[in-house]
């Protein structure tokens, strides 16, 4: 089953209009409608769908894979925490799906700890394996890091059961996805309760974007930022983490980096460094046996999903009683509202002719 979920070309993984406000109960309708409850109660179910920015006006594709708790009885009003992941360049959402094989990696470890499910979002976030735009906003173009950071999480939240952007939310992403991870979570930490950096670098480099910010056009090299120093230390973590205002509570983060490229050991143990500043404990991790590839980072997906699932669960499930709790006070007051007796009206005294 698993593998009739997982190895998929893109074009047969199912699509869901995610256009207009529908409702979460809707979309569960809708999903319950075209595939078997009991299997992906069993194996989870993976879609795509396609998400227009409300702020960046972008129009991308996202994959989403549901665990298979979201079928079970025992979760019909559980809110789901998630997990966004950002994919590295040349790359696209399905790298993810195909090429580090999250959805078994994430299963086996659902297996144990089924109360840690999350909901994982997968976005494109190039528009096109030909660019690297880093999930920058360019200043006079594509606003790619509003898309990633704010229209894909208030799309999502619009149409599945999960929890609203905030701490039950994850960020993960391998090489440029890393870069992307980690300047997303210093620059929106209240969108975020968990980073996770797999070799990524923390200076953007020159991005690939396409000629007059226009989609599928020819790409060229440019430096988003060439002529601001304000936004170039912004979006470079190691600089920015020592200027990001110290009432922010910062995510959680964990980094991992092949034990064979010097250059990621060495950028990772500096940030972690500067983190420490602001965060007493920062896991980190050598994988062995390889540099900057996706065995390194197959081999770290694992661990680190482990490391953030509990966090996000914890987060969720403290929404969720809130959520109860607001609703239970709303209740009683209507019903004292209702039971209140009306005042008295003392009858008018005729006037004296």
């Amino acid at each position: 089953m698993i593998n009739d979920l997982t190895g998929q070309g893109a074009s047969s993984i199912p699509k869901y209009a995610a256009g207009g406000a529908g409702s979460n109960k809707q979309f569960d309708k809708n999903i319950g409608r075209v595939t078997s409850v009991a299997e992906d109660a069993q194996v989870g179910y993976l879609f795509q769908t396609s998400v227009t920015g409300a702020l960046s006006h972008l129009t991308r594709d996202v994959y989403v894979y549901l665990p298979p708790q979201y079928f079970q009885k025992l979760y019909a009003h559980y809110k789901f925490p998630v997990i966004e992941l950002l994919h590295g360049s040349p790359g696209n959402p399905q790298a993810w799906v195909d090429v580090m094989g999250v959805i078994p990696t994430f299963l086996n470890l659902l297996e144990t700890h089924p109360t840690d499910a999350a909901v994982l979002v997968m976005p494109d976030t190039d528009g096109g394996k030909q660019y690297g735009l880093q999930c920058l906003n360019d200043p006079g173009g594509i606003q790619d890091m509003t898309f990633v950071a704010q229209d894909v999480p208030e799309a999502i939240a619009r149409i599945a059961r999960v929890q609203p952007p905030g701490r039950a939310w994850g960020l993960a992403g391998y090489s440029e996805g890393g870069y992307c991870t980690a300047n997303i979570a210093l620059q929106d930490p209240k969108g975020y309760g968990a980073a996770g950096v797999l070799s990524g670098y923390f200076s953007p480099t020159l991005s690939l974007v396409p000629e007059g910010n226009k989609p599928g056009a020819k790409p060229h090299r440019v430096d988003v930022f060439l002529g601001r120093p304000a936004l170039q230390l912004v979006n470079t973590p190691w600089q920015y983490i020592t200027q990001v205002p110290i009432n922010d509570q910062l995510p959680a983060f964990w980094l991992a980096a092949g034990a064979q490229n010097k250059q990621d050991i060495a950028a990772a143990a500096n940030f972690r460094q500067l983190l420490r500043t602001r965060l007493a404990n920062v896991p980190s991790v050598i994988i062995p046996g390889g540099g900057h590839q996706g065995s390194v980072w197959r081999a770290a997906l694992g661990p680190m999903l482990s490391w953030m699932t509990p966090q996000l669960a914890e987060q969720a499930a403290k929404a969720d009683a809130a959520a109860a709790r607001a609703a239970a006070r709303a209740a009683a007051e209507r019903k004292a509202h209702a039971t209140k007796p009306l005042p008295s009206r003392t009858p008018a005294v005729p006037r004296k002719q």
